[in-house]
């Protein structure tokens, strides 16, 4: 049997409210020694809290018995108030009554176990709660409603139904079966190596939501890259000054722009220089901007070639700052962080290419590195299935298999009665 376990649910400290959770066999019993008796399911009622004669707080209660609850256990909430010696105390109690405290993301886990949730939905409490901006929250919620796992569903579904067609030939060859079925699963498999590669090619969308779309400044020296990273961020976060070679380091912050969430990047200025400190910066420059969703090419007026026109690729950025002193050429986008202008320009540049990388009519089929990898674990067995269906069914069978067990790992949902209910919902097999 499980152990009983609680968890302070609200952030540590000094506060008007503190929430409590406990969860499994004992929480009843917990229950009646500090609260006096069981409230009704589901409905907060107000009690004293006791223990050992002490008088602990006034707390709102509420009972939710399994397997109607979060974690599908009996769960209860303590909403106590706010104070560290009230919290203390109550916790305390709570391991006298045999409670244990929880450990990290333990009610979750327990959640999945006991099949409240998928692992895809588990992952999606988590990434709530880091959520910072409305894209990521509406991905989120998205997940945890489902969307995702119904993603998965649908390619593991089309997966079972071949493979009922193949595993129908091998193990049933003396029924009325069809010759060549297994065959007849082409198409199907056809269809789905195909979702599969759509959803690969999609795949960076979810994870640039969850993670926060790079954006990486870059350019030469003194072209006013940290000058436009402080005027995008809001606030004084590098160090400007006429000197050359100021910025040694990526420098990075976090903003959101136009609900979706970023990490824009200020980086050394692109030269040769024999001062090893600065050329290390030069490097790291380099090597972010080379990992980033989209960069910016920060030109100032009379900036010669040189890394630049080598450097930059097709969808980059060029904006040409200073505007105030010099108008740049034609070909980027004209700013002063001087005077502002041109800025809310590139706001809207920015939000335009945010759109148009991130949102999306369809769910996307990843928002994590986990899961893009079980897409091209399933994608590779299903491309070797399609050849060996006539050869070998046997060999496909074990590529099937070995797709399916791919995809439902991301969702948690993985075995084999849901292939034997696909032969036998679709063949009259054993009349």
């Amino acid at each position: 049997m499980r152990d009983a376990i609680f968890a302070l649910a609200t952030p540590p400290g000094r506060g008007a409210v503190a929430v409590v959770r406990l969860s499994g066999p004992g929480v009843a019993d917990a229950l009646q020694g500090l609260a006096g008796g069981l409230p009704r399911p589901r409905v907060a009622a107000l009690r004293i809290l006791n223990y050992a004669g002490v008088r602990l707080d006034q707390a709102l209660v509420l009972w939710f018995p399994a397997p109607a609850s979060y974690t599908g256990e009996d769960v209860a909430e303590l909403h106590l108030h706010g104070g560290r010696a009230v919290v203390e105390g109550v916790l305390e109690a709570l391991s006298d009554l045999g409670l244990r405290p929880a450990e990290p993301g333990e009610f979750t886990r327990r959640a999945f176990e006991n099949g409240r949730m998928d692992l895809a939905q588990a992952e999606a409490v988590a990434d709530l709660i880091d959520a910072e901006s409305r894209a990521q929250t509406r991905q989120a919620l998205g997940q945890l409603g489902g969307a995702l796992g119904a993603v998965y569903a649908g390619f593991r579904q089309d997966l079972l139904r071949a493979l009922a067609l193949v595993e129908s030939e091998i193990d049933f060859p003396d029924e009325e079966v069809p010759d060549g079925l297994a065959l007849t699963a082409g198409p199907i498999l056809a269809r789905v190596a195909e979702d599969l590669r759509r959803a690969l090619a999609d795949a960076d969308r979810g994870r640039r939501v969850r993670e926060g779309y790079g954006i990486v400044l870059i350019g030469e020296t003194n072209a006013g890259k940290s000058a436009l990273f402080n005027a995008l961020v809001a606030r004084e976060a590098a160090i400007v000054t006429p000197i050359a070679g100021t910025t040694r380091d990526v420098l990075d912050a976090h903003l959101v722009i136009d609900g979706y969430a970023v990490t824009l990047s200020d980086t050394a200025g692109l030269r040769e220089s024999a001062d090893p400190v600065e050329a290390e910066g030069v490097r790291r420059a380099r090597r972010r901007a080379e990992a980033a969703d989209l960069r910016i090419w920060v030109r100032g007026p009379g900036d010669p070639p040189g890394d630049a026109e080598a450097f930059i690729r097709e969808g980059d950025l060029v904006v040409w700052t200073k505007s105030d002193l010099q108008a740049g050429p034609a070909g980027g986008l004209a700013v002063s962080t001087v005077t502002g202008r041109g800025l809310s320009d590139l706001h809207a540049a920015l939000s335009a290419r945010l759109r148009r990388d991130l949102s999306g009519a369809d769910f996307p089929a990843a928002t994590r590195a986990r899961h893009r990898r079980r897409l091209e674990e399933a994608l590779v067995a299903v491309e070797a299935a399609l050849p060996a269906l006539a050869a070998a069914p046997e060999m496909a069978g074990d590529d099937l298999r070995r797709a399916a067990a791919a995809l439902g790992q991301v969702t948690g949902a993985i075995g084999v009665e849901d292939v034997l209910g696909e032969v036998f919902s679709t063949f009259c097999i054993g009349k």
